[in-house]
C-alpha cells in the first residue's frame, strides 16, 4: 500500500485537477494506494470540495482539523493516519508533479528509504522563496551535515520504518530527512518537476526564514544533546563562572595594587552577575536533566533503535524499527 498525504489550505481550485492526476498516474502504477487530504482549517470551499471527491472515491480519504494549526501539523495528521508500507507528502496547490512519483518509487527500490525531492527549475519568486531557500538550503546542510539540495520541497518518499514514532512540531516538516538520518536511514536526492501557481496564492513569506533558523538551532541541540543536556547547559554555567572568578580576581587586583574602590569600576558587578549566570545554568541543565528522563521513562520510549536481529525471540524486542 502507497500513502500519500497532501495538507490542503484554502486550495479549492487546485484539488480537483491534482486529484485526478493522482489517481491517473497510481492506477497505471498498478499498486494499491490511498491519498489522505488533511484540510488545515480551510476558509474556502475546499472541504465541501475535499467531501465531493471521498463521496466518489473509496481511495480518497478527508481529516477535517478544527481550525488551521499549519503545515506541520497537517503532515503529521497524514502520517498518523497513513497505513501503507511507502508513505509520500505533497503539496496541494498543485506544483508538485505526481508524474515523479513512479521515480521515486523505484529509487525506494533500489533500496534506499528516503527518496528526497530537488525541485532544481523552481517556478517561484526568485527575491521571495527561491533566493532565502537556497541560502537556508545550504546553512540546513552544512549544519545538520545531511546534504540535499531542497529541505524545503514536500515531495518525498519515506519507508514507513524510518519516520515511525517520529514527532513533528513548530517548522519541523523541512528537517523530517534529517530524522530519519538519525534513525540510520539511505537517503537519496532525485531532481522533479516543479510548476508554477496558476490558483490561489503562497501562504509563506520571508518571515518564514526566522522561523527555519530557530527551529534548526532546536534540532542541532536534540541531535547532539536531547540525551544529555546538562553538558550544553554546565559548560555555559563553567563558563559564567570562570568568568565571575576572573572579574573578581582582576576588581581585587586593582584595590590591592592599584588602590582603586571597588565602586569605581563595574567589575564586581560583572562578577555577581556572571556567577549568578553560573548557578542559574546549573540549575537548568538539572531541570533538563529530570525533563529528559521523565520524557522516556514515563513513556517506556528507548534510547536505542534496533534494525534487524538474529536468534532473539520477537517479544524480547520492543524496539525494533
Amino acid at each position: 500500500m502507497i500513502s500519500i498525504t497532501i495538507p490542503i489550505y484554502n486550495e479549492q481550485e487546485a484539488i480537483h485537477p491534482l486529484f485526478t492526476k493522482l489517481s491517473e498516474v497510481m492506477n497505471r502504477l498498478g499498486k494499491p494506494y490511498e491519498v489522505i487530504f488533511v484540510n488545515d482549517g480551510s476558509s474556502d470551499g475546499s472541504a465541501e470540495v475535499l467531501d465531493a471527491i471521498a463521496a466518489k472515491h473509496q481511495e480518497a480519504k478527508v481529516l477535517h482539523f478544527r481550525r488551521n494549526y499549519g503545515q506541520t501539523a497537517a503532515m503529521m495528521a497524514g502520517f498518523d493516519y497513513a497505513s501503507g508500507e511507502i508513505i509520500i507528502p505533497m503539496d496541494g496547490d498543485y506544483q508538485n508533479d505526481p508524474e515523479d512519483i513512479p521515480r521515486m518509487l523505484a529509487k525506494l527500490d533500489e533500496g534506499y528509504d528516503v527518496c528526497s525531492g530537488w525541485r532544481r527549475d523552481r517556478q517561484d519568486n526568485a527575491l521571495q522563496r527561491n533566493i532565502p531557500s537556497m541560502m537556508a538550503n545550504k546553512l540546513i546542510s552544512a549544519i545538520s551535515g545531511v546534504r540535499l539540495h531542497d529541505f524545503g520541497c514536500s515531495l518525498k518518499a519515506y519507508r514507513r520504518d524510518v519516520i515511525e514514532g517520529v514527532r513533528l512540531y513548530g517548522e519541523m516538516h523541512r528537517f523530517l530527512p534529517i530524522y530519519t538520518k538519525w534513525h540510520g536511514a539511505r537517503i537519496t536526492e532525485l531532481p522533479v518537476n516543479h510548476f508554477a501557481r496558476t490558483t490561489g496564492h503562497s501562504k509563506y513569506g520571508l518571515e518564514r526564514v526566522l522561523k527555519v533558523i530557530l527551529d534548526l538551532m532546536v534540532v542541532k541541540f536534540l541531535d547532539r544533546h536531547a540525551q544529555k543536556p546538562m553538558y550544553v547547559f554546565g559548560a555555559c554555567g563553567l563558563i559564567s563562572l570562570g568568568g565571575s572568578l576572573g572579574f573578581a580576581i582582576w576588581s581585587l587586583t586593582l584595590l590591592f595594587l592599584k588602590n582603586k574602590p571597588l565602586i569605581t569600576t563595574p567589575l564586581p558587578l560583572m562578577a555577581v552577575f556572571t556567577f549568578l549566570m553560573g548557578v542559574m545554568s546549573f540549575l537548568m541543565g538539572l531541570l533538563a536533566e529530570m525533563i529528559m528522563r521523565t520524557f522516556y521513562e514515563s513513556q517506556g520510549k528507548s534510547i536505542y533503535l534496533v534494525k534487524r536481529a538474529c536468534n532473539l525471540q520477537e517479544n524480547r524486542l520492543p524496539h525494533v524499527s
